[in-house]
């Protein structure tokens, strides 16, 4: 017993603030001062003593040797609770080797450890069997449960619970919440349904353990609904903790009626449940109703917590309303929220948004512990308006040891102009960021933005053709800029895991040399592969239906647009569809495609003028030309080009001239050979070649080969 005095004054020194565990530091004599009567208990006036014993010498050394027992296990557990493994197995080591034998507690502290390793729990596992204090009582094995659970073994779970001789409704509920977080949810559904028929009477935490694990499916949503009907026959509909679970069920389901009937329904509402509608709001696109939720919780004297202000600056996000920023704001200082780092980034984050960047540097000021994210998030503000101050802001990062990773260097690069790209660039390779592939893929941007093309291409040298996925991609789209369509496709080639944009790429480079036998091959192979197209590809190939007039395989792409909800839903996709019908002859179509898309452009309404041109529809192409006018759409050169174009189609000589004379008309217009060459050909061809040589000699510059080629072509053909 002597050596035990040793070891704790070593051990007890963190927790020598403790009152309690100060009992365990005195000596012996000082911890049961006896007296005549064995059944008299006084106080002594020292506070950190126990009650004065009288009692024989056995009971005085039997009453010692729990006493220590209890310090040791108190001891442990401590240790357990501030993460400190290594103490607390060091000193259950020495309790053994004292003699003492472990009890339950002492084992349930050391299982219960975050940081105890699977090694060290086998081996309890083993003494609790040995000890029979697995067999004892549910405790053991329910911290067991944990422990299996903590480190992923779950045939080890299932087999602990199965063998447990005894379980507690502690133990169901920590099996079934084990099962509900991690996946397992048809397997908590029914150790739910098995711990109803044992008979045992539910808790609260059953409710929470159950409804943990459903997810977002139909079946989900109805189970959820089931285990509501049982908590209100169990009276339980108006536990706060079942009622948050619920809702959370409901919210993930995006069952909002039900959320919202819930809501208005239980009268006992804390600020979680506040904070489960106000997330559940704005993830689904109502960041309005979102503040209004704030502002009534506000008015019932519910005080708002971190989570409710991130929610609520979220919201402001989304909006982008200055003023309700500014307003929530103010209740968040009112609060003591302002120097909070969480709530203080989600303010800078949103002031940078709405470009407002000398808010977001004083609520960055505000923060008293700021952190790396902190950091990124003022940073990325200024990279946005690509200010020379997040390269600044990075330097003083550093000058404070603040170690920045991946998103500071991407983030600073975005605003990095030449002079500062190479040090940048050191600087990352002398980090060890230079492998990271988010860095790597800014820094092939940076380089390509600011135009030192050959830096960036110089990367696939440098790595050997070993470049990641999003490298290669953006070095393969320089290549297809740069007409080097097959350098494109031979770097692509390379990569084991191409992701829907190289496939893209490599589709688009094929395309643009004219292959189309191998753009439709290599779209047939990505559709097997389970790789889904996207807008980008539909377009790749869909150019060349439009440019080898296949209509039929041009219809089968558009129904496997509209099967994948891409259809009016892209601007830019259903431009090309009206385009490629157009070509193809199916005018039809193509009004019919026109109709569809949602948000039209001015491309869309020169597609359609071109189309309608093409099939002979001349009239109703002048008139969608005036129609986009009246919608308030401007006329760029390539629609007055369009219509032009259709006019000459059919020959509606008057009608081109008007469009002509308000091009004329129009100061901000600037006219190019090609409407020149239009109208003159236009002029010719229907006899009028006085007409069309005002126009020639009106010209600011002089006609080219084709504008005379018309002129004199039509001149010949009147003569004779």
């Amino acid at each position: 017993m002597a050596n035990s005095s040793s070891i704790y004054s070593k051990r007890v020194q963190p927790f020598s603030h403790s009152r309690s565990l100060n009992v365990s530091m005195q000596s012996p004599s000082q911890l049961v001062p006896f007296q005549s009567n064995p059944f008299s208990f006084t106080t002594t006036s020292s506070p950190h003593t126990f009650p004065l014993v009288k009692c024989s010498t056995h009971a005085r050394c039997s009453m010692l040797c729990l006493i220590e027992q209890l310090s040791l296990t108190t001891l442990i557990n401590a240790y357990c609770r501030l993460g400190h493994v290594d103490d607390a197995w060091d000193l259950f080591s020495h309790m053994r080797w004292t003699g003492f034998a472990p009890t339950q507690y002492t084992l349930i502290g050391l299982l219960s450890c975050e940081f105890l390793n699977l090694s060290l729990g086998a081996q309890l596992q083993a003494l609790s069997i040995r000890n029979g204090l697995f067999d004892a009582d549910s405790f053991v094995g329910t911290a067991l449960l944990g422990l299996f659970g903590r480190h992923g073994h779950w045939d080890e779970v299932f087999s602990t619970f199965e063998y447990m001789p005894q379980k507690s409704l502690v133990t169901w509920n920590s099996m079934m919440s084990l099962l509900g977080r991690n996946g397992f949810v048809e397997e908590c559904k029914l150790l739910f349904h098995d711990l109803v028929r044992t008979g045992m009477s539910l808790s609260e935490g059953s409710f929470v353990a159950v409804l943990s694990g459903l997810v977002y499916f139909e079946e989900d949503l109805e189970y959820g609904e089931q285990i509501h009907g049982l908590m209100v026959k169990c009276r339980f509909d108006y536990e706060i903790s079942a009622l948050n679970s619920l809702i959370s069920v409901y919210v993930r389901c995006k069952a909002m009626f039900a959320v919202e009937r819930l809501f208005k329904q239980v009268p006992i509402q804390n600020v979680v449940s506040w904070n489960t509608i106000m997330d559940a709001l704005v993830k689904g696109g109502k960041p309005m109703a979102t503040l209004e939720l704030f502002l009534s919780m506000v008015s019932r004297g519910l005080m708002p917590t971190q989570a409710t202000f991130v929610v609520v600056i979220e919201s402001c996000n989304c909006l982008r309303i200055v003023v309700f920023g500014e307003s929530v704001h103010a209740k968040v200082i009112r609060s003591g929220f302002e120097t909070d780092v969480i709530v203080g980034t989600a303010l800078i984050d949103f002031y940078a948004k709405c470009d407002k960047l000398i808010l977001a540097k004083k609520c960055f000021d505000q923060i008293e512990a700021k952190n790396l994210v902190s950091w990124n998030t003022l940073i990325v503000g200024y990279s946005n308006i690509c200010s020379s101050t997040a390269i600044l802001l990075l330097q003083k990062m550093l000058q404070l040891g603040y170690f920045p990773n991946e998103f500071s260097f991407s983030a600073v690069l975005k605003s990095s102009s030449v002079s500062s790209l190479h040090q940048l660039h050191s600087l990352i390779i002398r980090t060890g960021h230079k492998s990271n592939e988010y860095v790597l893929s800014s820094l092939i941007l940076s380089y390509t933005r600011n135009g030192l093309i050959n830096e960036a291409l110089s990367f696939v040298k440098e790595f050997e053709n070993r470049l990641p996925v999003v490298a290669s991609n953006i070095i393969a789209g320089i290549y297809n800029k740069k007409c080097q369509y097959y350098d494109a496709i031979k770097l692509l080639s390379l990569l084991e895991k191409p992701d829907v944009v190289s496939w893209n790429i490599v589709i688009s480079a094929w395309a643009r040399s004219n292959d189309y036998d191998k753009v439709f091959a290599l779209f047939k192979h990505m559709h097997s592969t389970c790789i889904l197209p996207d807008s980008y590809t539909f377009m790749s190939v869909l150019s060349g239906c439009t440019a080898l007039c296949h209509l039929d395989l041009g219809s089968s792409l558009h129904g496997l647009v509209i099967k994948t909800n891409l259809g009016n839903f892209d601007t830019f996709l259903g431009n090309v569809l009206i385009d490629m019908y157009g070509k193809c002859g199916s005018i039809d179509n193509s009004m019919k495609v026109f109709e569809e898309i949602m948000h039209k452009n001015m491309i869309t309404w020169t597609t359609l003028i071109t189309a309608l041109g093409l099939n002979g529809y001349t009239y109703e192409s002048v008139m969608r030309f005036r129609d986009m006018e009246m919608k308030g759409l401007k006329p760029d050169a390539l629609a007055f080009r369009a219509v032009l174009s259709s006019c000459r189609y059919g020959g509606l000589v008057e009608e081109a001239m008007q469009i002509f004379s308000q091009m004329r008309a129009n100061n901000g217009m600037s006219l190019e050979q090609d409407h020149y060459y239009i109208m003159v050909d236009l002029l010719a061809k229907n006899g009028q070649i006085r007409e069309a040589e005002k126009i020639i000699a009106s010209m600011p510059f002089l006609p080219n080969v084709n504008i005379w080629r018309s002129f004199l072509e039509a001149t010949i053909r009147n003569n004779l």
